[in-house]
């Protein structure tokens, strides 16, 4: 994952302007199924700017947010001096499936829009070795795009579809490497480290205008890779659409979750 985590060098200050933070009844949940209203430590693997991984500040004892690239990483370091529970948060480098914390010392490990860049079958190995016997595992994304407006959502599929042609045709380059989403909780299930697993959907409203929509569709892992113009993969067309339909003031912005949930 070290070297795939370089597609984020010189991204971090758009990609924490743009990108959602996760729903506060996450939190809840997962706290709930673990019957700890405040755990003693939370770990959050591939944590980039601490979107995922700040928000425990006032539930917990301590977070631990792992973040193998340095810009993103300082990004984090940088938001939480002025965060009111910093004392609680801790951002180290590292890596998904070698995180050098003891063994069974986790109540809860999340993976925020992240577990898709690690390997499964070792990352899920660590992931129980760092969990206590009746912790819990939650590997979650966001639908993309967040639902606002249809004709938006509409050319927004048209880009990402032509994104994923145009990337296939060109063929990864060999330093990327990307594990399905669809395949997340087949792959807790087929580990045999959890003794119960599911998915929950969930839902989250943030708020954004085209400045956002734009910063956050541009801030993708193929832009550093691949040299696309915008004409392209549509994004001129996109732009054009998302200034007619949102304009320069915030809407709300319906954001879906999908939540893998592994109890070990």
């Amino acid at each position: 994952m070290t070297e795939t985590s370089d597609i984020w060098t010189g991204k971090a200050s758009s990609y924490d302007r743009a990108r959602p933070t996760p729903p506060p009844a996450l939190l809840d949940l997962l706290t709930q199924l673990i019957h700890m209203p405040h755990p003693a430590l939370v770990v959050d693997l591939g944590s980039g700017t601490g979107l995922s991984t700040a928000i425990w500040g006032e539930r917990v004892e301590r977070v631990i947010g792992l973040e193998p690239n340095a810009d993103m990483r300082n990004e984090a370091v940088h938001k939480v001096e002025h965060h009111p529970y910093a004392a609680h948060i801790e951002y180290r480098e590292g890596i998904a499936h070698q995180t050098g914390l003891p063994d069974g010392c986790a109540d809860i490990v999340t993976a925020a829009q992240s577990f898709h860049w690690m390997e499964p079958t070792t990352t899920l190995a660590e992931i129980a070795r760092i969990l206590r016997p009746g912790g819990i595992f939650a590997a979650y994304d966001y639908d993309w795009p967040p639902t606002i407006h249809w004709e938006l959502d509409q050319f927004t599929q048209e880009v990402s579809r032509k994104l994923v042609q145009l990337v296939r045709e060109r063929g990864l380059p060999q330093n990327l490497k990307i594990w399905p989403k669809d395949r997340h909780l087949d792959n807790m299930r087929e580990s045999t480290h959890f003794r119960f697993t599911r998915e929950v959907l969930l839902h989250h409203i943030e708020h954004g205008d085209a400045t956002r929509f734009l910063e956050m569709t541009r801030s993708n892992a193929f832009n550093n890779q691949f040299q696309f113009t915008e004409q392209e993969i549509g994004l001129d067309r996109l732009s054009s659409a998302a200034l007619q339909f949102l304009g320069s003031e915030p809407l709300p912005w319906y954001v879906s979750y999908r939540v893998r949930l592994g109890i070990k």
